[in-house]
């Protein structure tokens, strides 16, 4: 992939990080730019005897202090050393990947004035699998991600720490076995390296893409445990959803008919009048997540194909600018709400596990053929409800609280960060209760043999069966729950 300065989709990210053998490139245009930019900030700052924060000043409360052209090289290096406070677990690697990329991509936009090797060293590290040690704690989420970029930056200048092939080892070695020289930062590249939403948006678009992947899967699961329980089909009639045409819900509804559409199971007449909420308001609380994850994409996006650091420079139209584009506010909001989104899907889930179990409609109680000798799939639901009130705590949301910084110059923060890694949690905690919910499910299906679900759900449910046998007497039930979790994973049909 060639960085051109044209949009960058979802699909076009997810391309690049699932194909190691492209790697990302700048254009010559893109080169020019990054180059008429630092060029206009080197002039500036000859020419004329300006101020321009965190380019020949201090940084936050310090931003009044001046200081000499001779020293603006060691003020940019002072300011990612110290900057570099990271705590808590190592950012997932994955995650590490996607934040260099998106790194480069918004320095490319030629608004940061740093040189073109920098963004070139950080495609580098991306196209090399050299990922650097950041850790999950250290950001308020304005100024931008200080502490993790920080540490992503680290490594430019031969310090820190990085896994190269999966060998840690330090920024300084690493330099030596690829043969390159350390990034000598120039005016602002410091703050441009550290100023940005890259720590937040990297695990939004991590989670983007594993959410909507979950929540399709979701759906297949809701039809096998609506058939599971021996559900009738009324409630996705598409007239009820004519009249409230929420996108999500109309759509949730429409894959629950097709799947569903030739089951001998949903096809037979049912005695019940109404069927339990998590299994009648399915297109409700479904859509209503898909609609959630419409929205945050179109965030993601939109953050995807910006510029996040300070202070901003304009060559045409010869300004240099301080705002504060590096304030997560849009991002934190994002990741709060798709955070609730997804502990919703998780929590109707284990409700649909928990009526599966209840011993009617012709199912044994737990799903399995002698309760009592054996307490079959009675834990799973245990599990599947400690995960569900974690969430539940987890979904408070982050982008409420602010705490100010920098002797009160950096008053009001975003508390995006906390946001993207508490929703990473809450989508890892609802992966776990799908998996349990599928297991309920197979089971439960196994009971209304000879008849069958529907032709499109059955490739899944006889993959799933290859790698979870049926229950039918007590076993150890974590080795299945591990399975099933792993086959989600893997699952695209």
């Amino acid at each position: 992939m060639e960085l051109n300065h044209t949009p960058i989709s979802f699909e076009l990210i997810r391309e690049v990080i699932n194909k190691d053998q492209r790697p990302v490139t700048l254009s010559p245009k893109v080169k020019d730019r990054i180059n008429q930019c630092k060029n206009y900030l080197d002039h500036r700052l000859k020419s004329q005897k300006e101020t321009f924060y965190g380019i020949n000043t201090g940084f936050g409360f310090l931003a009044h202090k001046k200081i000499n052209d001779t020293d603006l090289h060691d003020l940019q290096l002072n300011l990612v050393r110290s900057h570099a406070c990271g705590l808590g677990s190592e950012v997932p690697p994955e995650i590490v990947r996607l934040m260099l990329l998106l790194k480069a991509i918004s320095l490319s936009f030629g608004h940061s004035g740093v040189q073109q090797i920098t963004v070139e060293r950080l495609l580098d590290f991306f196209n090399h699998d050299i990922l650097p040690v950041v850790y999950t704690q250290g950001s308020l989420g304005a100024s931008g991600d200080l502490a993790p970029l920080a540490h992503l930056a680290l490594p430019l200048i031969g310090e820190g720490e990085v896994y190269l092939q999966g060998e840690k080892m330090s920024g300084e070695e690493m330099l030596k076995r690829m043969n390159w020289k350390p990034i000598e930062l120039e005016s602002k590249e410091g703050l441009a390296l550290l100023n940005g939403t890259q720590f937040m948006l990297a695990y939004g678009i991590h989670i983007q893409m594993w959410a909507e992947h979950l929540s399709a899967n979701a759906d297949k699961i809701a039809a096998l445990s609506l058939d599971g329980f021996y559900c009738t089909l009324e409630p996705f009639h598409p007239a009820i959803h004519a009249i409230r045409p929420h996108k999500g819900q109309v759509k949730t509804a429409a894959v629950i008919r097709e799947l569903l559409s030739d089951s001998e199971i949903a096809n037979q007449k049912k005695s019940q009048i109404q069927d339990p909420y998590s299994f009648r308001c399915i297109p409700q609380v479904h859509g209503a997540t898909k609609d959630v994850l419409a929205y945050t994409r179109q965030v993601f996006e939109t953050e995807l194909n910006s510029v996040s650091d300070n202070p901003n420079i304009f060559v045409e139209e010869e300004l240099i600018l301080s705002g504060g584009n590096f304030h997560g506010q849009p991002l934190a909001l994002a990741l709060d709400y798709l955070g609730i989104a997804i502990a919703e899907l998780a929590s109707i889930s284990e409700r649909r596990i928990f009526q599966l179990l209840s011993g009617v409609r012709d199912l044994p109680l737990f799903l399995v053929a002698n309760p009592g000798l054996n307490s079959g799939l009675m834990i799973p639901q245990y599990t599947a409800a400690s995960i569900v009130s974690k969430n539940k705590q987890l979904a408070t949301p982050a982008s409420v609280d602010s705490i100010p910084s920098s002797n009160n110059q950096e008053d009001h923060v975003s508390m995006g960060a906390n946001a993207a890694t508490k929703c990473l949690k809450i989508l890892e905690n609802f992966h776990h209760i799908l998996a349990i919910e599928l297991i309920n499910a197979s089971q439960a299906l196994h009971f209304r043999a000879p008849l069958q679900t529907g032709s499109r759900l059955r490739p899944m449910l006889e993959a799933f069966r290859e790698e979870v046998p049926f229950v039918d007497y007590d076993r150890l039930l974590y080795k299945d729950i591990h399975a099933a979790v792993r086959f989600l994973s893997e699952w695209r049909g």
